[in-house]
């Protein structure tokens, strides 16, 4: 699991940040990708990188403001033209079906893969499979604005295959069996008990993203345990009236957010164009003096989100 920024600017795109778009590359654990937000020329951006367009299985709008969808259209054209024949399913705000259709009609675009829309505005759960768990809440900003917080449910016990072999377990339908946790008789008459093979249990990892938004309770809900927080910083904290004028957050809000949520790391984007480099510095170490584990990003950062070392705990 790794998340890949394609865009950290807010509001128009500059020569050192484009606007908001991220990818959530799940392919590992289901051969797919993830993309969250997808501002203007976000199908550029992904030209410097090794992201496949036609690997893109779901799209999750956080608003409507253009920065954040403007290069909705022109991705989902050209993934047509990159192979890209598997169906997409965009989760947005309502309007989103509307916009993305509109767009596609009046520029007479057609391809041959199926898009399906889930337009929300009630919390709670938007998607559920057997490996993750995506729930959305409603943040405070100009317009309506969410938050997702996707868990990946905890991994049963790996098959301990090297120590099968070692005590000569033939490879085979006996693998199966004992993976299932039943008793098998081997050949040799041996009885061996698929649960003492089997490791501990993986716990599930916990990534919140968080889309335009004020200082909110409801931030740190969806931020709660997550091992990374991916929080707006739009402004420093000197500009604090200047984020409250334009409903966003500063640095210090982010950071406070994550502190509250007892996160493990938090990432900051969607960084005003007015920052340059040596600004985004002044950010993160002040960010620190509230959250320690504070990094933010730049176009085409990415960052690993590894299994958790420990397994789950008995009891």
């Amino acid at each position: 699991m790794d998340l890949l920024f394609l865009g950290t600017g807010s509001g128009v795109p500059a020569k050192h940040r484009n606007v908001s778009s991220m990818i959530l590359k799940l392919l590992d654990e289901r051969n797919s990708l993830w993309l969250f937000d997808c501002g203007e020329a976000t199908q550029h951006q992904i030209l410097k990188t090794s992201v496949k367009p036609r690997k893109i299985e779901k799209i999750f709008i956080t608003h409507m403001h253009g920065d954040h969808i403007f290069g909705l259209p022109g991705l989902l054209s050209s993934r047509a033209f990159q192979g890209g024949d598997s169906p997409v399913i965009i989760y947005g705000p309502k309007g989103i079906k509307q916009y993305v259709l509109t767009s596609l009609k009046l520029s007479q675009s057609h391809f041959r893969y199926a898009i399906k829309f889930v337009e929300f505005d009630e919390e709670g759960i938007i998607f559920e499979d057997k490996q993750f768990v995506v729930s959305m809440g409603k943040l405070k900003h100009g317009i309506p604005s969410y938050g997702f917080r996707i868990e990946e449910k905890d991994r049963e016990g790996e098959l301990m295959a090297d120590r099968l072999k070692e005590i000569g377990v033939p490879f085979g339908p006996l693998f199966g069996k004992l993976k299932q946790g039943k008793t098998v008789t081997l050949s040799d008459g041996r009885i061996i008990n698929g649960k003492d093979f089997i490791g501990p249990s993986q716990k599930g990892r916990v990534l919140t993203i968080l889309g335009d938004t004020v200082k909110t309770a409801k931030s740190v809900e969806l931020a709660r345990d997550a091992d990374v927080l991916v929080h707006e910083s739009t402004f420093l904290s000197q500009d604090q009236q200047l984020a409250a004028s334009y409903r966003h957050s500063t640095n210090v809000d982010a950071a406070q957010t994550a502190q509250q949520a007892q996160a493990a790391k938090l990432l900051l984007t969607h960084i005003s164009a007015r920052y340059l480099y040596a600004d985004s510095k002044v950010m993160e170490k002040e960010a620190r003096q509230y959250f320690k584990e504070t990094y933010v990003m730049h176009d085409l950062s990415e960052v690993s989100i590894p299994l958790k070392k420990e397994g789950l705990q008995d009891g």
